[in-house]
């Protein structure tokens, strides 16, 4: 049925070299799972992301430069976390509203 080698020590040959390979497979196995493992482990501990956020300016000091909904998709990586209140209030002070998540249209205030 199969090709095989009639001699026994490329019999052994063979099966060495397969006993190996799978030893490599159960390895790579265990180690996808693991991954998967810490991966849902990491989606289930991960905070939930906040209401609203607000970009802040290049350099110390430099005034914040627009409102963004928590789950907006283009917040730059300068940001914080801000209340409700903090977010009408940046608005009312003139910060602009990203024209992406429109955070002025989610709290009402157009």
């Amino acid at each position: 049925m199969y090709d095989l080698p009639s001699d026994l020590p490329r019999l052994r040959t063979l099966r060495t070299w397969h006993a190996m390979w799978v030893d490599r497979i159960d390895q790579a196995i265990t180690t996808a799972e693991r991954q998967k493992r810490e991966q849902q482990q990491g989606e289930e501990r991960r905070p939930p992301p906040p209401d609203w956020t607000l970009e802040l300016g290049i350099g110390v000091g430099a005034p914040p430069t627009e409102v963004h909904t928590g789950d907006c998709y283009a917040t730059g990586r300068r940001r914080r976390p801000i209340t409700r209140e903090q977010a009408v209030a940046a608005l009312t002070e003139g910060i602009r509203a990203c024209i992406h998540c429109r955070p002025d249209t989610a709290l009402g205030m157009l």
